[in-house]
């Protein structure tokens, strides 16, 4: 087994006993990256080796000095492309941002470093993370590393990407409407969207500020949970941070689920889903009831009205949050201009793609006198009613389960001709953000493509120990073969 195909816990453990040094890591990752980078297109930035290597020095000689013995110490990390860091480009993939280098790291980030992981680029998204196919950034599109003709998912295609092609052992993104999710079932990963307000937003560059929510991605649910223990902190420069005393989630590694409740919604097993996806989840709900789980069926409701309601907020907010980039303090600006009114407007057409411009404008609109009663006020009252319809749900069951996307990736190029068809594909995991939730995707099979298919598991807020605890449970019976 090669360095790069351990889970980031492994490689931990094997840097804290001496058996790898961080060196190592960074050079096992660097060459993998080198090796994998020209066909799948993980990467927006790729920092020096050189300057990796350095970090890795220093981080080793704390560790041999016993400063870092935390389980990623050593480990080689990529960081989703919308998260600020300090001196290194972070571009969100837009044109406007192609030169922006922020003075400060996000706090997630900070988080990592101060545990001592070492970052090694910035992944490819979909531009200001609107998008779900990693195709809609500017710097090109991100493959799929399982087949190089389909599409990762997005929008945080770039870190799962490279996490499913072994070039880190880990990576950060972010969840807007199933942005860490759905790319994940889409490379056969493993992530977990946090119930909102856990892991600081400070330093994410914002597109939907009451639904983005950063998490981890990796290869595993150990993985995942040890990172979501690090990353979550209550910080006080975000005023939606909240203070959780129940963060020890590595404690809730346990594979047993006798007595959990778990709900089906017979909603997300309806029109629409991919037969081969229906097949693997509902397999994977026989292994769960054969383990001791109490499955039952119920109906969620108002799940037709999550995408319209999603679209609505998400747009409004962005248009308010992308505001901001108008080629004045930072980042692109028009070469040739007239005034400041034209400048504003030539930096923003020709910095700003497609997707971007058609979610800016209709945020714009949903938010204009006349229309902000009927649009931007009704999608907020269903928002609400979609929380309910959970809490009333969660007030039977442990845990919700679905697929984690209606079908396994697209071909490279089906999506952007009908951005309608791509908004759907989110019905499975817009909600959680609607209602803030807590929701996990694990690999659960493949289709006759040979695509991966991911299964969702979805908690009530603040309740990831039952999410983290379910989906270890799912991922040690197919470890040891008893699918």
């Amino acid at each position: 087994m090669s360095v790069m195909d351990l889970t980031a816990v492994q490689l931990g453990e094997k840097i804290k006993k001496g058996e790898l040094t961080a060196m190592d890591a960074v050079k096992a990752a660097c060459d993998r990256i080198q090796e994998k980078e020209e066909m799948i297109h993980s990467f927006v930035t790729v920092l020096p080796e050189e300057e990796i290597m350095e970090r890795a020095r220093a981080v080793q000689r704390r560790i041999e000095k016993g400063e870092f013995a935390g389980p990623l110490a050593g480990v080689p990390v990529a960081i989703k492309d919308n998260m600020c860091t300090e001196g290194i480009l972070t571009t969100c993939s837009s044109k406007i941002l192609e030169n922006f280098k922020p003075t400060y790291s996000a706090e997630a980030v900070r988080n990592l470093e101060q545990a001592g992981a070492i970052i090694v680029g910035k992944t490819n998204m979909d531009e200001f993370a609107m998008g779900s196919t990693t195709e809609t950034s500017a710097f090109g599109i991100t493959r799929n590393p399982h087949n190089t003709d389909y599409v990762p998912g997005g929008s945080s295609g770039g870190s799962c990407a490279a996490v499913a092609a072994g070039e880190v052992p880990f990576a950060l993104g972010s969840d807007t409407g199933g942005s860490i999710r759905q790319p994940s079932s889409f490379c056969g990963v493993t992530g977990i969207k946090p119930t909102y307000g856990t892991v600081s937003r400070y330093g994410l560059i914002a597109y939907g500020s009451s639904l983005d929510q950063i998490g981890p991605v990796a290869k595993d649910v150990t993985d995942c949970a040890t990172i979501l223990e690090i990353i979550s902190s209550y910080d006080k420069k975000d005023s939606t941070s909240m203070k959780r005393d129940d963060m020890d989630v590595t404690s809730a590694l346990i594979p047993d689920v006798r007595g959990m409740k778990i709900g089906i919604p017979r909603d997300y097993f309806g029109e629409g889903l991919d037969g081969q996806v229906r097949k693997s989840v509902e397999d994977a709900i026989h292994v769960l009831e054969k383990e001791g789980a109490e499955i039952e069926e119920f109906d969620l409701s108002l799940v037709e009205y999550a995408i319209p309601a999603y679209y609505v907020i998400a747009c409004a907010e962005a248009s308010s949050n992308l505001s901001r980039f108008d080629g004045v303090k930072y980042g692109y600006r028009t070469e040739n201009y007239e005034g400041l009114h034209n400048m504003y407007k030539k930096t923003r057409s020709e910095g700003f793609g497609a997707e971007v411009k058609r979610r800016i404008m209709l945020g714009s609109f949903v938010l204009s006198s006349g229309y902000y009663d009927a649009y931007y006020l009704k999608a907020l009252r269903t928002k609400a009613l979609i929380k309910q319809a959970f809490d009333r749900a969660f007030e039977k069951y442990d845990v919700i389960l679905s697929p984690a996307a209606p079908t396994t990736a697209p071909k490279i190029g089906e999506s952007l001709s009908d951005p309608l068809k791509m908004y759907l594909g989110d019905i499975y995991t817009i909600s959680v953000n609607l209602a803030g939730l807590p929701g996990i995707v694990v690999p659960c099979g493949s289709d006759e493509k040979g695509l991966p298919i991911g299964l969702q598991l979805i908690g009530d807020c603040f309740q990831e120990k039952k999410i983290i605890r379910a989906a270890y449970t799912f991922e040690q019976v197919v470890k040891g073969g008893r699918m």
